[in-house]
């Protein structure tokens, strides 16, 4: 009767969801005439909206759904890298970074990170490259799939690869059409539902506080010791001070460099908003990151990390625990804000990827066959269903077959690919007259280095079944930044 009761008031909230969303979608379908207007908007949005819709595309379903895992099996380890030190290099550098890339990307109306690097440093053959390396933000795509489905999956009690599919079809389908300027409402929606379920989610739990921090660190060391400490060496992912802190700073630092993130700003009214859009951005996307203190909630519930004698997989640990942890009424209010931490990121990648394929893919090498933007507008519709033909099988194979987590998945694609961006992202904003075989050099040594140390197996750190993409993009950003440097005083002196 229970499962029963789940089921249809899960179909019931998610149809009034729906009805939102398609409202806003179509709101926002009819001021998008262009491919300008799908990628960056009509630029008419304050800067809370834009700051609540940067901090919803931030934190994702690996924020509320797949990271809590993590802290549930690592403890403390995983919770100091994820809730603390990568958070602190994103901070530091959005604040560095978004008002000298929004100047530049406005003057050139930039639609894409592509278009900014390509004109930045006058390379088509540049932004191509940026072009086709944005496919590796599909993993991301994946990870998001994987979250939501595990989580209305639960819910509904229904089969995994049928809640899939509908997500697959309801997302990918309504995002053909608004683009930025639905996003922008419906992230603002998405981010107020996802305040809510934070606070829900935070206060969960309160109850193992009733002894003070003592008693609850005490109460975990009892479950088990490694979860008490700062470093975890049964722990793939967090078992030093330069797994923990030296890695993730780095890749909270280039983590902005992802085109539905630092292109953000470009939505704002004018250099005035920035500061205002920051405040508002970073001070929502703390209070989000710290939900993964769930995954400290859910161990206590199930100490052997198992439900009705079953093993849970570590992307279906948060949904195990607010199926059980909350009533009905409360639960479903937190499905729906989890069902949000997704779509909001989900969103941003499909608009993202969409428009780079669009814009710096097709037009450059098929742009003859085009004489319109309302074709470019009908084409990027047609790879939206490509994209989401390959999102739905990568994502049935994440759900049959993980290697520990879809999160390793998603950040060895993501992880590549901001550690190609973030050289030249960093020399456009800050070095002037920027060679471009120095960036150029970085992003190719960023690649090489990134998946030739994951898959090679270089150093104790990737090793094993379970490797650290962390540890990789570290390794790849360090020697890129390397090579740009050596590059540019090269060539900065050939010129002189």
């Amino acid at each position: 009767m229970e499962k029963e009761q789940w089921f249809w008031s899960t179909i019931g909230l998610l149809a009034l969801y729906a009805g939102v969303i398609l409202f806003l979608v179509v709101r926002g379908a009819r001021r998008t005439k262009s491919l300008s207007d799908y990628a960056v908007g009509s630029k008419g949005f304050s800067p809370v909206v834009v700051g609540l819709s940067l901090a919803a595309s931030i934190t994702s379903a690996a924020t509320f759904i797949i990271n809590p895992g993590f802290i549930a099996m690592y403890g403390l380890s995983a919770f100091l890298a994820f809730a603390v030190v990568l958070p602190l290099g994103l901070g530091i550098s959005l604040v560095l970074l978004t008002r000298s890339f929004r100047r530049y990307g406005t003057s050139v109306k930039a639609l894409t990170i592509s278009q900014w690097i390509g004109q930045r440093y006058q390379s088509k053959q540049f932004a191509l490259f940026f072009a086709i390396l944005s496919l590796l933000l599909i993993t991301f795509i994946v990870l998001i799939c994987v979250g939501m489905t595990k989580v209305l999956s639960q819910a509904l009690g229904a089969e995994e690869w049928i809640v899939l599919s509908g997500i697959v079809v309801f997302v990918f389908g309504y995002m053909m059409f608004g683009g930025a300027n639905s996003m922008i409402y419906t992230n603002t929606i998405q981010a107020l539902t996802k305040l809510l379920v934070a606070f829900i989610l935070l206060g969960s739990g309160l109850e193992h506080f009733s002894a003070g921090i003592d008693g609850f660190w005490d109460s975990l060391a009892q479950i088990d010791p490694n979860l008490t400490m700062v470093t975890n060496p049964s722990s793939p992912i967090s078992r030093d001070f330069f797994e923990i802190f030296v890695c993730n700073f780095i890749v909270g630092i280039a983590i902005v460099c992802q085109p539905h993130i630092i292109t953000k700003s470009l939505m704002l009214r004018s250099d005035q908003d920035v500061r205002k859009y920051l405040v508002v951005g970073l001070t929502t996307v703390t209070i989000f990151f710290f939900v993964v203190i769930t995954g400290f909630y859910a161990r206590f519930m199930f100490p052997d990390l198992q439900a009705n004698g079953q093993p849970i997989r570590l992307d279906g640990i948060v949904s195990a625990y607010v199926v059980r942890r909350f009533t009905l009424g409360i639960g479903l209010i937190v499905v729906i804000g989890l069902v949000s931490s997704g779509l909001a990121t989900l969103e941003g990648l499909i608009q993202s990827i969409s428009t780079n394929i669009t814009s710096d893919l097709i037009r450059p090498l098929f742009g003859r066959f085009f004489s319109s933007d309302r074709q470019y507008v009908l084409v990027n519709r047609m790879v939206i269903i490509v994209l989401a033909g390959v999102a739905f099988l990568l994502s049935i194979n994440q759900l049959r077959h993980p290697n520990l987590s879809v999160g390793i998945f998603a950040q060895n694609g993501v992880y590549a690919y901001f550690s190609a961006a973030f050289v030249p992202v960093l020399f456009g904003i800050f070095l002037k007259k920027t060679p471009t075989i120095a960036v150029v050099g970085a992003s190719i040594t960023a690649i090489l280095v990134h998946f030739g140390t994951y898959y090679g197996g270089v150093t104790e750190y990737l090793q094993g079944p379970v490797r650290n993409p962390a540890v990789a993009a570290t390794y790849a950003i360090l020697a890129s930044v390397s090579v740009g440097l050596l590059l540019y005083v090269s060539f900065k002196k050939l010129e002189v």
